[in-house]
């Protein structure tokens, strides 16, 4: 067991004020468990109007980080001996179905689910593309459909089970029904008795009629004019992102993983069942960390960790989790602009610097290879089939990734429509002994890097697999395909179309005036 003792060692400290020096927030907590000791602090306000600060029990909004504590209800399942993860989901699922767009699909499994490889696109249903937030929230106070009703009885597999991943909310959330409709007990009163209680967490709820509102922090967009207080919304997926916590909470939540499984207040897993949830469970890339059981992995230096985001705008959350070293982060913000791309990169500085990390520079002495560059270079397509309802992933990545030379670099660009995005970036060889392993280097805009691994197949063919933010991949197609020609040909035919009509239209007024 692990116990926490809130104390401060003053590395915190130079941090995080380095952190607010580059981002603007209007509250934040943070916090390193290491030792049994938690060294927190807290910075901003809670609420702006009545000038409530930011403290260790203040009630924040966790998002997605509520994924994991539905991947532990699933896996206390699994000890008990009640659900298997390579069964069908639907073998356990009562309140509406898991439906294969095809009928030779396999079935997609529990495990499937963990690793958001069921094949569910991002949105669901379909009208939420054109509704707030995707259709996945409701105002607060109003009623919270059942997922039932929510999935009008049944959730779609776009794509075939385990063939791709797509990161998302509907199929963690089909987790927290599964349990519900396995135990017979409403989600929010399991995981209360079965997950928060046993670790003293007795300020963590699913529900908001259960928050403390004297302590919930208030969510701020940043403006032209400065924060603006944001409406608050629920969460229809419940079990994917709608637990509110506290700082203190998630300190026992965190010493729990580094406990094995239980802290000083008690146990909620086996640590051999902890053990694989932490363990590669999608690896499309060996060279590459993986996905664990509804944790994403990576590393620092020599340290395997396990990290998860909570994005609920704007409310954003991070935890970041080295077992063997013993040490974990945790980072929550009510207001802040870009939080979704720069908290997790923040919350990983920190704990390189509790752990004495260097930096995760770019490696500037591996020597270039382009006898390989006319093997990597051309469009790569991510799997699957193209839905609509992959928004998030379709809006950012575009329409996948370009490999070209450009003066005499290697270049990776996503075809995308952000600028930035598409103008690429370049390609660091970042490994002497693989020629085929590169990393992007984003510090210029305090990011970190991103490892990028290519995998030829012999046969022609290569993929391509990057390693954050999620663990995407990429297969090599025909020039023919690539979707920036065929828009710089349309381009070309409706300048062209465009022209001809002008002149067309020049003529006939010039012919009307020589004939008046």
């Amino acid at each position: 067991m692990t116990r926490v003792v809130v104390g401060r060692s003053g590395r915190l400290t130079a941090g995080l004020n380095e952190l607010l020096a580059r981002r603007a927030t209007v509250g934040l907590a943070a916090g390193v468990i290491r030792d049994g000791m938690l060294e927190f602090h807290a910075h901003g306000l809670a609420d702006i109007a009545t000038g409530r600060p930011v403290g260790l029990d203040t009630v924040f909004r966790i998002g997605s980080i509520t994924k994991t504590f539905t991947a532990i209800a699933v896996m206390q399942l699994l000890e008990q001996g009640v659900v298997d993860l390579d069964a069908p989901a639907n073998d356990y699922l009562r309140a509406y179905r898991l439906i294969p767009a095809r009928a030779r699909f396999r079935p997609a499994t529990v495990r499937h689910l963990l690793t958001h490889t069921a094949g569910i696109s991002e949105q669901v249903p379909r009208s939420g593309m054109l509704r707030r937030d995707f259709g996945e929230t409701v105002p607060a106070g109003a009623r919270v459909p059942s997922l039932a009703e929510y999935y009008r009885g049944g959730l779609r597999l776009e794509a075939e089970p385990g063939t791709r991943f797509r990161y998302g909310d509907h199929g963690i959330a089909t987790l927290g029904q599964l349990v519900e409709d396995v135990t017979g007990q409403p989600f929010h009163d399991y995981l209360r008795e079965h997950v928060f209680t046993p670790l003293g967490m007795l300020d963590t709820t699913l529900l908001r009629a259960e928050a403390d509102t004297a302590r919930l922090v208030t969510g701020y967009r940043l403006g032209a004019h400065g924060p603006r207080a944001v409406p608050e919304r629920d969460f229809v997926p419940a079990g994917a992102g709608a637990i509110f916590s506290t700082p203190r909470d998630m300190a026992r939540y965190l010493a729990a993983f580094l406990g094995g499984g239980g802290n000083e207040h008690g146990r909620v897993l086996r640590p051999a069942t902890l053990a694989a949830m932490f363990a590669p469970q999608y690896q499309p890339d060996p060279r590459l960390p993986g996905l664990g059981l509804a944790f994403f992995r990576a590393g620092l230096g020599a340290h395997a960790t396990v990290e998860h985001q909570g994005v609920l705008p704007p409310h954003y959350a991070q935890i970041v989790v080295a077992p063997d070293a013993g040490a974990a982060v945790m980072v929550f913000t009510n207001g802040a602009v870009g939080a979704a791309a720069w908290l997790p990169v923040e919350a990983n500085l920190l704990l390189a610097r509790e752990l004495d990390v260097p930096d995760d520079a770019v490696r500037r002495d591996v020597p270039q290879r382009p006898d390989l560059w006319n093997e990597l270079c051309g469009w790569y397509a991510m799997p699957g089939p193209a839905t609509l309802t992959d928004v998030r992933i379709r809006g950012f990545f575009g329409a996948g990734f370009e490999v070209l030379v450009r003066r005499g670099t290697l270049v990776l660009r996503l075809l995308s429509p952000v600028p930035v995005l598409y103008r690429g970036f370049p390609l660091h060889p970042d490994d002497e002994n693989d020629p085929y392993l590169y990393r992007v280097d984003l510090s210029a805009y305090h990011l970190g890097s991103i490892q990028i691994a290519f995998a030829p197949d012999g046969a022609g063919s290569v993929a391509l697999h990057l390693a954050a933010p999620m663990p995407l991949s990429a297969e090599q197609r025909s020039a023919l395909s690539n979707p920036r020609l065929w828009a710089q040909c349309t381009a070309a035919v409706t300048a062209t179309s465009l022209a001809a009509t002008v002149l067309a239209r020049r003529t006939v007024q010039g012919r009307t005036h020589r004939t008046d």
